[in-house]
């Protein structure tokens, strides 16, 4: 068994850090990346094959 319970304060002050820094830095920094690149996409397939028509 680990020695380090689950009622550990140190185990839980990490969690609550992890659980912040995932939710309040990665997750805004991931979407802003995701967005970016597929309009970097679109951008440059529009300049390849011209914007779409009807």
């Amino acid at each position: 068994m680990d020695p380090r319970s689950v009622d550990d304060p140190q185990r839980k002050k990490e969690e609550v850090r992890s659980f912040l820094f995932l939710t309040a830095v990665m997750v805004p920094v991931l979407s802003v990346i995701i967005v970016a690149g597929y309009g970097f996409i679109v951008w440059m397939s529009q300049l390849i094959s011209g914007p779409p028509t009807h």
